[in-house]
């Protein structure tokens, strides 16, 4: 396994939905999972320009392990971010480190590790992961700022 380069991370402002709070007022468990994915798919756009990018080449992702670890709870209507980096790339798999703030305070929410597997989409088996892309994740600088958030910027 290889360990990234120290980069800034990539962040992803997103605005808590209604719908995805509990009976308590505050982010059903679940919807962690979500984020997290959201967050990787927007990451990799970041490094790759597309997710089609993968799939022009035969390739895909899966997920084989996520883990989610809360310090705090995101609240409906709140803006949080999500900043990912790359942990760790191995030969046929991936780590990225998900980190969740509530963005006005910087308050810790949650953090997610989740293992990739580079996959053949034929067959649905591993498969190295190509050199350009091992490249992205070990070298790209990070420190893009995407705002889903629904701000208008003047």
């Amino acid at each position: 396994m290889e360990s990234p380069k120290e980069n800034n991370p990539f962040q992803l402002l997103i605005r808590v939905r209604y719908a995805e709070c509990d009976a308590q007022g505050v982010v059903f468990n679940a919807r962690y999972a979500d984020y997290a994915d959201l967050a990787s798919t927007e990451y990799l756009r970041s490094l790759l320009g597309s997710y089609q990018v993968l799939l022009e080449q035969g390739l895909d992702i899966q997920v084989v392990n996520l883990t989610i670890g809360w310090r705090s709870s995101a609240k409906f209507d709140d803006v949080i971010r999500l900043e990912t980096v790359t942990t760790k790339v191995g030969n046929s798999s991936y780590t990225v480190q998900i980190r969740i703030f509530e963005h006005k305070s910087n308050r810790e929410i949650a953090t997610c590790e989740v293992v990739n597997v580079m996959v053949s989409t034929k067959l649905l088996q591993k498969t190295p992961i190509p050199e350009s892309f091992r490249h992205a994740l070990l070298n790209a600088p990070h420190n893009q700022l995407v705002d889903m958030t629904g701000n208008i910027s003047a």
